[in-house]
């Protein structure tokens, strides 16, 4: 019955590319094209005042060129079925050796925190949900080592010196003996200026972090 069902449902709505919406066998397919444009893993500059604390940043695809509308059905209209479509967008990006070699040398992942009344609207932080498979898979752990401690205010209007501002304060970490030495990858959805994870990198370095480094799944700037 429940073959009957799935095969019903696939025939009804087709598996289709996120982007260019042409059809594909499975869900969570992406056309060999779309994938190219939209899997760009890149290493992002890093501005002079956070090169003492960052060690590099990277980026596995670009904001613009195909994850912005996934990103948005899952984070703002907790749309899960967008997932499968990142997962498979993570599996080939660690295929970079610039990825595969981040993985590697990382010994846990820390995911930038939602305030906790954030998180209970939304149902889930949007970052373990996007990398926590993969990372597992890698053999890379999650540690909820960080926890905002204050609610800001929405920033997509904010200058960048505002975002600064705005955050001041807002983190803390919360599980130092799991950071404290530790070679740490702080993970996020997306990076615009880099202010919410510069301030999660500098409490990261006061807890004593041997090293940090930043993966986001998407991004158009510069850190």
């Amino acid at each position: 019955m429940i073959d009957m069902f799935q095969a019903l449902w696939d025939f009804l709505f087709p598996a289709r590319c996120p982007l260019c919406h042409k059809y594909v066998q499975n869900k969570g397919d992406w056309c060999e094209q779309c994938l190219r444009q939209a899997c760009q893993p890149m290493r992002l500059p890093v501005s002079a005042p956070m090169q003492p604390i960052l060690g590099n940043a990277w980026a596995l695809s670009v904001y613009r060129g195909g994850t912005r509308e996934l990103i948005r059905r899952l984070k703002y209209r907790q749309q899960r079925s967008a997932l499968p479509y990142i997962r498979r967008l993570l599996s080939t990006a660690a295929k970079d050796e610039g990825i595969a070699a981040l993985l590697a040398w990382c010994e846990i992942a820390v995911p930038v925190p939602l305030h906790v009344s954030r998180e209970r609207q939304r149902g889930f932080n949007q970052a373990e949900l996007i990398f926590g498979e993969w990372l597992q898979e890698h053999g890379v752990s999650m540690v909820r080592a960080l926890q905002r401690v204050r609610s800001t205010q929405p920033m997509y209007q904010l200058t960048l010196e505002e975002r600064r501002t705005n955050l001041k304060g807002a983190f803390a970490v919360c599980a130092a003996a799991a950071v404290a030495d530790k070679r740490v990858l702080l993970i996020d959805d997306i990076l615009t200026t880099g202010a919410t994870l510069a301030a999660c990198c500098q409490e990261l370095e006061r807890a004593g972090a041997a090293e940090i480094r930043v993966l986001v799944l998407a991004s158009d700037h510069h850190f």
